[in-house]
């Protein structure tokens, strides 16, 4: 299975990026071996629309352009589900072993998701009640990744 993240909006040379690549690196050296067949990461730029309504619009015609029809799509959303990292990794492996070709993970811009975005995913994932910048969900949704794939492996960095 492949997985990818869509994110609107651009990491800026800095901390954050520094670490986003760290996990994608520690993630595709582990990753194969457990039947994932990389991790892609797409950049969207943010609209430049003047109300939010028509930039969650815009923004999500250019995610949902990058989605295969068969994947198994995940809206991070401030609504979700609060999952802990072993049922994450449960479900990545779930959807894997069914043969999902793709799960496709997906974190919208200042206005969040489109109503029809959230309607479509699989599954809707919360970091919690507090309002992240994208850029810090972006950091830790690689980290949940690499960490799914630790649990999977049974690798030491998960030690709960």
């Amino acid at each position: 299975m492949r997985l990818s993240v869509i994110a609107i909006g651009r990491l800026k040379q800095g901390p954050e990026r520094e670490l986003a690549d760290r996990y994608y690196q520690r993630f595709d050296e582990i990753g194969r071996k457990l039947g994932f067949r990389g991790l892609e990461l797409h950049e969207i730029a943010e609209s430049r629309a003047r109300d939010a309504a028509t930039r969650m619009t815009e923004e999500a015609a250019a995610i949902s352009a990058l989605v295969p029809e068969r994947a198994a799509l995940v809206a991070m959303d401030e609504r979700g589900d609060s999952l802990d990292s072993v049922s994450f990794a449960r479900k990545l492996a779930g959807w894997r072993d069914q043969s999902v070709p793709q799960t496709v993970f997906v974190i919208g811009g200042a206005d969040g998701l489109s109503p029809e975005l959230r309607r479509r995913a699989k599954l809707l994932v919360s970091f919690g009640a507090a309002t992240w910048p994208h850029q810090m969900v972006r950091v830790m949704l690689l980290e949940q990744i690499y960490r799914a794939a630790t649990i999977l492996s049974g690798h030491p960095y998960h030690r709960a």
